[in-house]
């Protein structure tokens, strides 16, 4: 069975950094993009950045130059370097990979969130 599990959320000043990491778990044949996805308070959930496999990246223009997306393909994991935190950035975040699991057809696989605070 695939999953996704995210960690290192939590709760930070302005102006600060954290560090998410999302691991892939199960029996995988392949990984292709991953991404990471956002839900402020009250709003619906929006994208934040993506990576393909071969390391390519996509970003929101609200992230563009302080966050940085990354990915390690021999661990099945990806990572959301977050730096020069806003309180806007405040939300839970979920980590998103289109994963073709052995034996079956590849799909869309959504971790459970990790929750992101920011304080002015």
């Amino acid at each position: 069975q695939v999953q996704l599990v995210e960690s290192g959320g939590g709760l930070v000043q302005a102006g600060g950094s954290l560090r998410l990491s999302c691991a892939a778990s199960g029996s995988i044949f392949r990984i292709n993009d991953m991404g990471w996805y956002r839900q402020p308070p009250g709003k619906e959930r929006e994208l934040v950045a993506t990576i393909t496999s071969g390391g390519s990246t996509n970003y929101a223009d609200s992230v563009k130059g302080r966050f940085t997306i990354s990915r390690d393909n021999a661990k099945n994991t990806v990572f959301l370097q977050m730096n020069s935190l806003k309180p806007e950035d405040t939300g839970v975040y979920y980590c998103n990979a289109y994963i073709i699991p052995l034996l079956t057809r590849g799909m869309d696989y959504w971790g459970k969130g990790t929750l992101v605070t920011v304080s002015s």
